[in-house]
């Protein structure tokens, strides 16, 4: 029975679309490992020097992650994307400095 002068609770459209759990959860384990990798990138231009890091490592390291980015794509998760695109970058980052500082 409906009280009087009482309305029903209306449900408005938002614009704004907020990520399913596992998205979530994708997105924040991303983000932490992405950000994991910044001190060392830091580190090693602070210094000038990767010497402690293996190039072919680096380089097997961002082949990996660039085959995740592929997959990424062809599986249309935004979390994997964009974790392994800012990995990529920075990991690229890393090679570079490897080459510039021998």
């Amino acid at each position: 029975m409906k009280a009087k002068g009482r309305r029903p609770i209306a449900y408005h459209w938002s614009p704004v679309a907020f990520p399913s759990s596992d998205s979530l959860i994708g997105l924040i384990a991303g983000t932490l490992t992405t950000l994991s990798f910044v001190p060392q990138v830091a580190k090693a231009w602070r210094r000038r020097s990767v010497n402690d890091l293996s190039l072919v490592m680096l380089l097997m390291f961002a082949t990996g992650v660039a085959l995740w980015l592929v997959y990424g794509f062809l599986n249309n998760a935004m979390p994997i994307i964009v974790a392994n695109g800012v990995t990529l970058i920075l990991a690229l980052w890393l090679i570079g400095m490897k080459v510039r500082f021998r």
